[in-house]
């Protein structure tokens, strides 16, 4: 295991250093450890760093690369380099890379791959782009149910070091129809005379190559496996897909939605190496449409400016309406978006989730409304700012608060729900787009109140 001290002077030799230390250094980390450290690297020698790895380890290191890390090192290589580099890179991470190309770039790389990797690569191109096919690899151990566990040791032996992984073994048919999959450590405490067939249970779960990644997320999720057999429609065994393809998909998930959560446009790059103007396009959009929304609020309140040329004391309480109910539907907007993201609620659970909206709005509200009354209360006793309608603007606060906050925690968890449904992402209906329907429906509910509650008096 690699000391912080020996990654640390890694990091500086990967700038300034010779060869034979970097290569000393190199050696003593993984190829995941090292690509982290390239990575974060602003000034390095990509060409010196690669030549003083051996071809295994520089393959792997080059998979776990950024995009932009790659491209700066092919573009460095010459065609022999380069077509040997794109021929040994995993299918799996090869169409990772490929799917970010521009169309000239790719019809390159493609020229010159193998007849056998070029044909790999293209089908994996085909299926659509958030799909489970395009995180498959084809490279897998499968057998016959009518071998022996001899046959199969042997066939491992021989063919183990092309496989993605070993950790189970998948059993298919005459035409290649899987029909069970088994732990590979089975094979290695079963009498090497024994059938496969006597191994199976004929239980597996599989995945499908047309469905979205989010599936693989979920099952990867329930079953704790290391890899898991892609099929077509049919049940044809076509691939695996290995964890640390769905550990990058459920980082690049979460990324996307908490920057939609945050009332942006998913980046799809780092936040220090995207474009300035790329980034502002994608920021302004969320921000004008926002913005368009929060006009709303400046109608409703020009709206009731007859009431509120009567009673100015009730913009007072404006900022403390509309932030309530705003932060009462961010709330139960974030917790309902990551429940469904971890499986824990469906549209089929909207009615349990209504009921307990209900119930907590109401009781968060009314523990804000008695906060507020309080408030005005105790202020009025100390200074007439109120005036000596005070209480019936303590009431007319307080009533919106319940109705605000019960309203926002309403919206913020069937806006979600609701998108879902109609397979929207639910992270559109941000923080930021919860906040302002409710300041507007908001300020409508309050000024209403207001005018019901104090007419005659103050209005």
């Amino acid at each position: 295991m690699v000391t912080a001290e020996e990654k640390e002077l890694l990091a500086e030799r990967l700038v300034s250093g010779n060869l034979y230390k970097l290569k000393h250094l190199s050696a003593m980390v993984q190829p995941e450890e090292l690509a982290e450290l390239i990575n974060d690297s602003k000034e390095i020698d990509l060409r010196k760093i690669f030549q003083v790895l051996d071809a295994e380890k520089a393959i792997k290191t080059f998979e776990n690369l950024d995009y932009d890390k790659q491209m700066e090192l092919l573009g460095s290589y010459t065609v022999e380099q380069l077509s040997a580099t794109l021929n040994q890179i995993s299918p799996d991470d090869r169409t990772a890379l490929f799917e970010k190309l521009p169309e000239d770039t790719l019809q390159r790389y493609l020229t010159l791959l193998t007849d056998e990797e070029r044909k790999t690569t293209k089908e994996l191109l085909l299926y659509p782009e958030d799909s489970i096919g395009r995180l498959m690899t084809p490279d897998f151990i499968s057998v016959k149910e009518d071998w022996t566990v001899q046959q199969v040791l042997d066939y491992i032996r021989k063919n183990g070091r092309d496989s993605e992984t070993i950790s189970n073994i998948y059993v298919t048919d005459s035409k290649g129809f899987l029909i069970d999959d088994i732990k590979v450590r089975d094979f290695l405490l079963a009498p090497i005379d024994k059938k496969v067939s006597d191994l199976m249970d004929r239980q597996f779960v599989n995945l499908n190559a047309r469905d979205d990644q989010e599936v693989a997320i979920d099952i990867f999720k329930q079953t704790n496996r290391m890899a898991l057999p892609v099929t077509d429609f049919n049940g044809l065994l076509i691939g695996i897909i290995t964890i640390d393809d769905v550990v990058d998909v459920i980082e690049e998930e979460d990324t996307e939605d908490i920057q939609k959560f945050g009332g942006t446009e998913a980046l799809d790059e780092p936040y220090l190496k995207i474009a300035l103007p790329q980034m502002i396009r994608k920021r302004a959009g969320w921000l004008v449409v926002l913005f368009f929304g929060e006009m709303l609020t400046a109608s409703a309140m020009g709206f009731f400016n007859d009431e509120l040329n009567k009673a100015v004391v009730l913009t007072l309480f404006v900022p403390l309406i509309i932030s309530s109910g705003g932060n009462s539907g961010s709330q139960a907007a974030t917790l309902i978006i990551r429940a469904m993201a971890l499986g824990e609620v469906t549209w089929l659970n909207w009615w349990q989730v209504i009921r307990r909206e209900v119930l907590s709005g109401l009781a968060l509200g009314s523990i804000l409304a008695v906060i507020g009354f309080l408030r005005i209360s105790i202020w009025s006793t100390f200074t007439d700012i109120y005036g000596p309608h005070w209480f019936l603007i303590g009431l007319t606060v307080s009533f919106t608060l319940i109705g605000v906050v019960l309203w926002g925690t309403l919206a913020g968890s069937m806006i979600p729900m609701l998108l879902k449904k109609l397979g929207k992402d639910p992270a559109v209906s941000s923080a930021p787009f919860i906040a302002t329907l409710v300041d507007v429906t908001g300020l409508i509910l309050y000024f209403s109140l207001a005018y019901l509650i104090l007419k005659g008096t103050l209005l």
